[in-house]
């Protein structure tokens, strides 16, 4: 028997053979009496019984798989003409380059926006009355009357900027809005944002998780793999952030208006020094900026199909997934350990497609004879502050005794003792012992001095 024929018979069963004196007399039939070759009896010939004891097999053929790729094609401007009216249907209605003006407030979802508890904004009139601005007031704050909606000038920006130097080398962009757009995104991040939550999987910027709730799935686990998103603020776009809001169930119009309240692109005198200087290059197309309110928020939403796919694939290998903003920790025993030449190339691949970009430079696997440490939180046995960061603060408390706080206040902090506290009390989170020695440390401290 060949393999194929023997794996046939595995599968599929055996084929149905004529009992030996049925063949012998199928043998002496004379041609005239035999079937014609693909022909059938006019008479079925009788099934044999079924022998006991043994079961029956059964064929079954399935159906071929097939993939069928649908055409995504993006709407045109034609597709939209039947939402074209001869006269502006609301304030700020874009113009249409065959006449007449768009209607981009009709496509709303009202039922989605009551069930999620959301505020019923149709217009951007509505948007501008629900945040207590004058529509053109709010006009400006998106550059509306601005050429190609950017400022021509920083000085004319809604944010000031500044550079700040990253721990392992190089240099981040702090865009920080200035009063009247911090408090619009402020109420956008808590009568919105705030009612829609991320993924469980994400611990970073959500009320009852931290760094410890982050760290503590993976604690005592074989093997931890980290990897770390590059530019993850800036890589999320502004078609991004609009789809969000599209899936509230906000109109289109409306959409784009919390969309351009809530990211920013950089002034033209910015956009002519990025030429010199490379640095500026993950910041030239309109995204989430690093120090708005609602951005991590955002960052979050726009994440939740990362760490849908990511978290099913951990499950897959039997680990354990979770993010904290840009750091993604996956962690588990036997099953991580064994399929790691698989399981790194498919957490990449899944990074790419959900159109982020994983650091060549921060990835790290950590076996349990290593130090593991998730977002700081060692977590080999059990959640722990770092050895040298207990050394620093312990000596920083004991000079504190013995010279005087003031001496030790070199970062000049308005409220040094609230500061000590805060550091112990994550101390205390981590590690209650250590936590306690600490808070003993700092009861001896004469603040007269």
């Amino acid at each position: 028997m060949s393999l194929f024929a023997w794996l046939w018979d595995t599968l599929f069963g055996a084929p149905a053979k004529p009992s030996q004196p049925q063949a012998r007399n199928h043998a002496r039939q004379p041609a005239a009496a035999r079937p014609a070759p693909g022909g059938s009896d006019t008479q079925d010939a009788p099934s044999a019984p079924p022998t006991p004891g043994i079961p029956q097999r059964r064929t079954v053929r399935l159906a071929r798989l097939r993939f069928v790729r649908k055409s995504r094609r993006r709407p045109t401007i034609r597709d939209l003409a039947e939402n074209v009216s001869e006269k502006p249907p609301y304030a700020f209605a874009r113009p249409c380059v065959f006449g007449g003006y768009f209607d981009l407030a009709s496509d709303g979802q009202p039922d989605r926006l009551a069930a999620n508890g959301l505020p019923p904004l149709v217009t951007p009139t509505d948007l501008a009355t629900w945040l207590g601005l004058a529509p053109a007031r709010l006009a400006w704050l998106i550059h509306r009357f601005s050429d190609l909606q950017v400022p021509a000038v920083h000085q004319a920006a809604h944010y000031h900027y500044r550079w700040i130097a990253k721990r392992s080398g190089g240099e981040r962009l702090i865009e920080a809005p200035k009063p009247l757009l911090k408090a619009v995104q402020e109420k956008i991040l808590r009568e919105i944002l705030d009612k829609v939550p991320p993924h469980a999987a994400a611990h970073g910027f959500r009320a009852g998780r931290s760094i410890v709730t982050n760290a503590h799935p993976h604690v005592g686990q074989r093997v931890l793999v980290k990897v770390d998103l590059q530019n993850f603020y800036p890589s999320v776009s502004y078609s991004r952030v609009v789809a969000i809001f599209r899936s509230l169930g906000f109109s289109r119009e409306v959409s784009t208006w919390l969309a351009r309240l809530t990211t920013t692109k950089l002034p033209l005198d910015f956009v002519r020094q990025s030429r010199k200087q490379k640095k500026w290059s993950p910041y030239l197309s309109r995204h989430l900026p690093q120090g708005a309110p609602t951005s991590p928020a955002l960052a979050n939403l726009s994440a939740f199909a990362l760490d849908l796919r990511l978290a099913g694939l951990a499950r897959t290998f039997s680990a354990r997934y979770t993010r904290y903003a840009d750091d993604l920790s996956f962690s588990g025993d036997g099953s991580l350990v064994r399929g790691l030449r698989v399981f790194l190339p498919l957490v990449h691949r899944i990074i790419r497609n959900c159109r982020f970009v994983p650091h060549p430079d921060k990835g790290k696997i950590l076996r349990s004879q290593m130090r593991q440490v998730v977002t700081g939180v060692v977590v080999n046995a059990r959640t722990n502050i770092r050895r040298a960061d207990f050394d620093r603060l312990k000596a920083l408390l004991h000079n504190c005794v013995q010279l005087g706080p003031a001496s030790q206040n070199r970062a000049a902090h308005p409220h040094f003792a609230y500061h000590l506290l805060g550091r112990i009390a994550h101390v205390r989170a981590l590690n209650p012992a250590r936590g306690e020695k600490l808070l003993a440390l700092y009861r001896q401290i004469n603040w007269a001095r």
